[in-house]
């Protein structure tokens, strides 16, 4: 017996490495699974991965838009019907860029801000009504909403934002037995920062910046999320947790990285 058996977990951005190391986790403790992303052939994938370590996960995979609002209504709404409950919801869709503030037009930086926001906005808006038992709804943020960072000005000002979204989600949901929370990795080995984590002279400057040396991965994250998700954080809701190696202690590296 898993400790999330008979619970539904509703997955936004479902093929990402973070929500694909998150939802192996949620499976292999009970939970059914409804995923929703852009591919089906990276959902598929991800299904099979998740087979391979939960054989008998119950797993539902829809393509579509996570930054629509239909699309998200209707599959929440699926993911409800999956066990007539809807009890995690996990949202990890993000987007980023590089580059100075002022270099950037208006239609750029709105899109880079809200793409942190709007899948995360209905993931929420459209899960919560439906968790009628309580539950956990579990966001990605990241560590530049905390520490500026020299060319991710959109990108930190829309995780900064999400943070404070989470904040009074979870004083307006608390009276229901609904927890809102996120974690908040570094630098980590990701979609939205697949354009510069491989520059070496980049990597090195933010490893100086890292106490234990070196960069994350997703399966430093997964776990994070799953506390989050389950029964052993009943009392918390409103936070957000760093998970960045000890980056956050020592903050940015000196001078800007992000001008590539």
């Amino acid at each position: 017996m898993g400790v999330l058996d008979g619970q539904t977990a509703f997955i936004l951005g479902a093929s990402a490495g973070i929500a694909q190391a998150s939802a192996r986790l949620l499976a292999a403790d009970g939970a059914s699974l409804y995923l929703l992303g852009r591919s089906m052939q990276r959902l598929e994938a991800t299904r099979d991965g998740i087979l391979a370590v939960a054989p008998d996960a119950e797993i539902v995979v829809q393509k579509g838009d996570p930054e629509d609002e239909a699309t998200v209504a209707t599959a929440a709404e699926a993911a409800y019907d999956v066990n007539q409950r809807l009890n995690i919801v996990v949202g990890t869709v993000a987007a980023g860029g590089t580059g100075p503030l002022i270099q950037q037009d208006l239609a750029t930086f709105t899109d880079f801000v809200m793409g942190n926001l709007r899948s995360n906005f209905l993931a929420l808006r459209y899960s919560a009504p439906l968790m009628k038992d309580g539950g956990a709804i579990v966001f990605i943020s990241s560590t530049s909403s905390k520490i500026p960072m020299e060319g991710l000005g959109h990108y930190s000002a829309g995780k900064a934002a999400l943070e404070m979204f989470i904040r009074v989600a979870a004083s307006e949901l608390g009276s229901r037995g609904i927890r809102v929370n996120a974690v908040r990795p570094g630098l980590t080995a990701a979609a939205t920062t697949q354009g510069y984590i491989h520059l070496e002279e980049l990597t090195s400057s933010f490893l100086e910046r890292v106490p234990l040396g070196r960069l994350g991965v997703s399966e430093d994250i997964a776990p994070g999320v799953r506390y989050l998700a389950g029964p052993e954080s009943s009392w918390v809701t409103g936070q957000s947790f760093a998970i960045d190696g000890g980056n956050e202690v020592r903050g940015a590296p000196r001078g800007p990285m992000f001008t590539v």
